[in-house]
């Protein structure tokens, strides 16, 4: 399947769910992906429960974003992650003969019976280094499973996003315009979000009403300049043809 160009992420422990571990993960993601232009889609977070979490990769195996997924890849029983990848994906868990190297060379006799189950991995994934301990993460398709230590995982991300996906990166950033509009209901602007939609396709609008004062609303379009530009200009001429009051808030389209 090809990539969306977006990005999915799974979060994965109870200890994240119960509230003993406040996840880390997403701020840092997101300034990965928007320092190269890719746009986050969607995040789930799921405990250490099998069902759950098979069902979870079932799912997002079906979509075409680049997923991450965080945390249970190590050894100790509420580690899942790796036979739930592979009972997803319908293969066989097998020893990877490159990772099993790896962790005997770091641990010696130690590496078993235990540690040596990190090498089982999905049949037909690869690896992903890991630059703090080399016990690496996996890929497989467009999923791409490290572990939950941020030290580790982040390096192992950023490294993913420049071997594999360097060619959809786009570091022209996009662009937010908003506007405060006075005086109207959100409910009557709803026929001219649909129009600006449809002749502006390629950008994206968001209208948030006061608390307040349901007559005042702050409303975007976001996108790149190019689609912004045109977009803004004719909601602007819009307002003034309804006589409503709108006040730029920003000029990064002008």
């Amino acid at each position: 399947m090809k990539s969306s160009g977006k990005v999915g992420l799974i979060l994965i422990g109870d200890e994240l769910l119960n509230g003993s571990r406040q996840d880390k993960h997403l701020p840092a993601v997101l300034a990965m992906l928007q320092a190269r232009g890719l746009p986050l889609a969607w995040v789930r977070m799921v405990g250490d429960e099998y069902p759950l979490l098979l069902k979870t990769l079932q799912e997002t195996l079906q979509t075409a974003e680049i997923v991450f997924s965080f945390g249970g890849i190590g050894a100790t029983p509420d580690d899942l992650t790796r036979q739930c990848a592979a009972a997803a994906l319908g293969r066989r868990l097998i020893r990877h003969p490159q990772l099993q190297a790896i962790i005997e060379r770091r641990f010696g006799e130690h590496a078993y019976p235990n540690r040596i189950r990190m090498a089982d991995l999905p049949d037909g994934a690869s690896l992903i280094p890991n630059p703090v301990n080399q016990i690496a993460g996996f890929k497989v398709l467009n999923h791409h499973f490290v572990p939950g230590f941020p030290n580790m995982a982040w390096p192992m991300i950023e490294w993913v996003l420049d071997t594999h996906y360097r060619h959809l990166h786009d570091t022209e950033p996009n662009i937010d315009q908003r506007w405060m509009l006075e005086n109207v209901p959100e409910s009557e602007l709803i026929p001219m979000m649909e129009e600006l939609l449809q002749t502006f396709p390629n950008v994206r609008l968001s209208s948030l009403p006061s608390t307040e004062n349901r007559f005042q609303l702050d409303f975007g379009l976001k996108g790149k300049r190019v689609a912004v530009r045109p977009a803004a200009s004719w909601f602007e001429t819009r307002m003034q043809t309804d006589k409503v009051s709108c006040a730029r808030i920003n000029t990064e389209a002008f």
